[in-house]
């Protein structure tokens, strides 16, 4: 057999491991080389070949490696409790910058307690024990799972096309974990265990320089917003995939779904009313990442703001670019048009203040095809009983409007915070929340391919980090656009489409990653969901469509 590696073609024996193949290239890696990639799949590095193919290395500069190193961690910690706190009920709750936020919920997390488990787990990395991934059929998991007793990965058995049930076993010691893991203890060396606000924090390096663990910075605020909805799904009994899948299965989750759709609206009301008591705020400022469903909650905060006797007018932020020829360029030489630089400040705020003061503006109209501002006599007058209502990447920035008095306005941060688990070791991420959504509103609305989604997926991250979540904690308020329910919704809308994403594209192992993913869910029908709901926004049929 031939392997392409780096443009160089090797002859391989069937059955050799790429780990033994690749020894060489993967002791002089820079980073870390924690799996590879084999014709555009993600494998362990202990991935045995047996045809034709092209292999590249994953190091921890790539999002994969990144993945997969978080998952090494998060199953040494388990391991570590196992050996220090056997009976210790261990939770993976939610990913803040950097850093998983853990929970014990049998016991108390202590200073002491935080020091034995680290201990622990700097043992089991010096020991550098092999990680093995073992494969029953569903027969031999059945019987496994009635001797064990044990919940770890017994979701398996609910999915209808698995043919197999997989546990990752490290010395006595056995869990899972959705995704390629390391195939030892030591990969994982560079963390810090912090005892945190009652639980503890799972530090880890970024993709940008995972040689080192970044700056530590709160998010209290994201936080308490997290923490806010988990209690509430957790009163509910609903913040398991298991336990969603059961109330699925036993035909009841309707009720689950206007009981999510009515905090939702209670979210949006306090928000509202706080703006209200704020007597001399005259703008609503709304920033949040891609697919957060920023249009609805803006349609929907603003029919609280009438009941409250205020009158919403919206002024569009796209409408404010710069001139074409000033428009800044990337790295790559093309208009970047998400950085600040882009947006006409001066006229922005010089037009906003003249609102303020009662005063008339023409409103332009930004022409994309020529790349110039148009007037086309619109012009726009603020009453005082009406709100300027903003939606724009930059509005958590107080750069875009620094002549608004502080005062005068208000911020909200929304995004789509997921409060669900697919078990207590594996957390569904926001960023793959948003992700679902966006495959499925550019096909509903766009006629986009999921291919075209993720190929520029990691574009629209990148400005993300640099443009929205720095500003995230200078919000007034935030808003969790989130539904328990809607992966199970968006599932039939996504899957066809990541189906169609076969091995000849590089993006055919996030396709993979997320059909899986979603094939745990089992599936509610679109028209279970009410025409007001956010989720509307990516599905169709909303209320609120022009």
């Amino acid at each position: 057999m031939q392997i392409i590696y780096e443009e160089h073609i090797i002859d391989v024996k069937k059955g050799t491991k790429v780990i033994d193949l690749l020894k060489d290239e993967i002791s002089r890696s820079r980073y870390k080389v924690v799996a590879c990639r084999f014709n555009n799949e993600v494998k362990s590095l202990n991935y045995e070949i047996n045809s034709d193919g092209k292999i590249e290395l994953i190091d921890l500069t790539n999002k994969d490696g990144m993945r997969i190193y978080r998952r090494g961690l998060i199953y040494i910690i388990g391991k570590a409790f196992y050996e220090t706190y056997k009976d210790a009920l261990l939770t993976i709750n939610f990913q803040l910058s950097n850093s998983m936020l853990c929970e014990v919920s049998n016991m108390q997390v202590t200073k002491e307690m935080i020091e034995k488990v680290d201990k622990k787990v700097k043992e089991i990395i010096k020991r550098d024990a092999p990680i093995t991934k073992i494969a029953m059929t569903k027969e031999e998991a059945e019987a496994f799972y009635e001797k064990e007793n044990t919940l770890k990965g017994r979701l398996q058995l609910d999915v209808k096309k698995k043919k197999e049930i997989m546990l990752y076993y490290c010395e006595d010691y056995y869990n899972y974990f959705y995704g390629v893991m390391p195939i030892s203890t030591g990969v994982t060396d560079i963390y810090e265990i912090l005892e945190y606000d009652g639980r503890f924090l799972v530090r880890y390096p970024s993709k940008k320089a995972p040689d080192r663990l970044p700056e530590f910075k709160e998010n209290k605020k994201l936080l308490a917003t997290l923490d806010d909805y988990e209690e509430v799904h957790k009163t509910l009994n609903v913040h398991t995939l298991y336990k969603l899948n059961k109330i699925v299965k036993e035909n009841k989750i309707k009720d689950y779904i206007l009981l999510d759709e009515a905090l939702h609206e209670k979210k949006m009301a306090q928000i509202a009313d706080d703006i209200v008591k704020r007597e001399k705020v005259k703008v609503v400022l709304i920033a949040g990442p891609s697919s957060s469903g920023k249009t609805t909650f803006a349609k929907r905060l603003g029919l609280q703001l009438r009941l409250n006797g205020l009158k919403p007018v919206t002024i569009s932020v796209d409408n404010y670019f710069v001139e074409r020829t000033l428009n800044p360029k990337d790295e790559y030489g093309n208009y970047d048009f998400e950085c600040l630089e882009a947006i006409d400040i001066d006229l922005f705020n010089d037009h906003i203040l003249k609102l303020l003061n009662g005063e008339e503006i023409e409103v332009p109209t930004f022409d994309f095809e020529h790349g110039t501002k148009v007037y086309k006599g619109n012009t726009m007058k603020l009453n005082d009983d009406q709100i300027l209502v903003i939606e724009g990447i930059h509005c958590l920035n107080d750069k875009l409007t620094p002549l608004i008095p502080k005062e005068q306005k208000y911020k909200v941060y929304i995004s789509a915070l997921t409060v669900l688990n697919i078990d207590y070791y594996n957390r569904i991420s926001t960023t793959d929340t948003r992700l679902i959504r966006r495959i499925v509103r550019d096909n509903q609305f766009r006629s986009y391919s999921a291919l075209h989604t993720l190929k520029m997926w990691d574009s629209v991250n990148r400005g993300e980090e640099k443009n929205i979540f720095p500003y995230q904690e200078e919000a007034d308020s935030m808003f969790n656009s989130s539904l328990i329910y809607e992966l199970a919704v968006l599932k039939d809308y996504a899957m066809p489409l990541l189906e169609k994403i076969d091995k000849s594209h590089p993006e055919f192992s996030e396709a993979k990653r997320l059909y899986r993913m979603l094939g745990y869910f089992e599936s509610i029908p679109g028209e279970y969901v009410p025409q007001n709901s956010l989720l509307r926004e990516f599905i169709g049929g909303s209320i609120f469509e022009d």
